[in-house]
């Protein structure tokens, strides 16, 4: 659905509103395609950062004045802003984190304190390392099992793998929900549902899929559910774990501190309600207020426009890629999002990155966080172009032209 507030998506309207497109690289207009990697920041979110450090920045929560009064309410207003945009039950289910990352960290070692030599957690070959080591620490500490889904040709979860992955020890399901490798969007009802049918929780990483589309956590009938703010186009250091009330009020706080409490003696210690008792100390405050105005002004826009145009990046690229003969796709689902990984012939990622530098053209190279995946596909290294809705289709034309040129340096 879209919020009907746009009818028709304009991708350089959309653009003109990032400053970071009026610089240049190498005298070249800048060709961002690291967008999976960290979304830019459009003026909205610039100013609200801005005014918040300008005119009313106080701690959260614990002061009766005026500025400390602003703060908390665009604070927790933030909150509120995350829970419509997952459309979370309440603000209550969410929690915030510094990332992606720190939310599984506190579902591991939240949750994960629960869990006894032997027992099982299921997971995907196409995870991210943020959601590989948190469980490998449990592995090594507590012994629990880690039981791994094959991803198949194309880059899809092999869901027959994924059922048969099953027993009587299986704790916990944590996938991604979008590849940031492949792009491959995995079918997250599917993979909660199944889950439920054997009494097991679910955590799906969100990192991609709330970038290239809605994510409804009561459809998806997810436990947890875990989002980084920098790549929905707010800033750096803050992200949010959607997880259902019974989940948050069972499980242990995550750390201890400030914030987390109700009452402290000396002898005992009386929680705060979820979600504060996983909050310990001052919060990332600018940070959250930054999501929160991201996520605000990008219920602005046409959402379902962005994806249309986002696919038509991508199928004109994946054309335009198709006379390399010596270039390899690392995942070629169908309904997969604008994010393109490949390796050329023997040439060096990284090399291919500088020299794509050179033209303006700004892509990531490496295993990007994701070495099973990788290894899975028999490649070390690989480059990785992934668009945002600010993308154009001059910046496709831009970097299919320095492709050219890079390879006939390398080739």
């Amino acid at each position: 659905m879209t919020s009907g507030k746009e009818k028709n998506f304009d991708p350089l309207a959309f653009k003109s509103e990032f400053p970071i497109f009026e610089r240049t690289i190498r005298d070249k207009p800048l060709v961002y395609l690291d967008s999976a990697a960290s979304a830019q920041k459009p003026r909205a979110v610039i100013d609200a950062v801005t005014q918040a450090m300008e005119h009313s920045f106080a701690n959260v929560h614990r002061g009766l004045h005026t500025m400390a009064n602003e703060t908390t309410e665009a604070f927790e207003g933030a909150r509120a802003e995350v829970a419509r945009f997952l459309n979370a039950p309440s603000a209550d289910n969410i929690v915030f984190t510094r990332g992606t990352t720190e939310a599984i960290n506190l579902v591991a070692s939240s949750f994960g304190a629960e869990l006894e030599a032997g027992d099982e957690i299921i997971l995907s070959q196409m995870e991210h390392h943020s959601n590989i080591v948190p469980w490998h620490f449990l592995r090594e500490r507590q012994g629990v099992v880690l039981k791994w889904v094959p991803v198949t040709e194309d880059g899809r979860i092999d869901m027959d793998a994924y059922a048969e992955a099953f027993s009587d020890r299986t704790k916990l399901v944590t996938m991604t929900h979008m590849s940031n490798v492949t792009g491959t969007r995995t079918d997250g009802e599917k993979i909660v549902s199944m889950a439920h049918d054997k009494g097991v929780p679910v955590l799906l990483d969100g990192s991609q899929s709330a970038v290239h589309g809605h994510v409804d956590v009561q459809a998806l009938d997810v436990d947890f559910f875990a989002i980084t703010g920098h790549k929905i186009y707010g800033p750096t250091g803050i992200g949010a774990l959607y997880a259902k009330s019974e989940q948050l009020n069972r499980i242990r706080p995550y750390q201890g501190g400030g914030e987390m409490i109700a009452e402290v003696f000396e002898d005992r210690v009386v929680y705060a309600d979820a979600p504060a008792k996983f909050e310990a100390g001052t919060p990332p405050i600018i940070d959250a207020i930054g999501l929160g105005a991201a996520l605000k002004w990008l219920d602005t826009q046409d959402r379902d426009g962005m994806e249309a145009h986002e696919r038509a990046l991508l199928d004109k690229t994946m054309t335009g890629l198709a006379e390399f003969e010596d270039l390899r796709v690392i995942g070629t689902a169908q309904n997969k999002a604008s994010i393109i990984t490949f390796v050329m012939g023997k040439a060096h990622a990284h090399d291919a990155a500088q020299l794509l530098d050179r033209y303006g053209v700004a892509v990531r190279a490496g295993h990007h966080c994701a070495q099973p995946l990788m290894r899975r596909f028999d490649a070390s290294s690989s480059v990785r172009a992934s668009y945002a809705a600010y993308n154009t289709m001059d910046d496709v034309e831009t970097f299919l032209d320095a492709l050219r040129s890079v390879r006939g340096i390398l080739m």
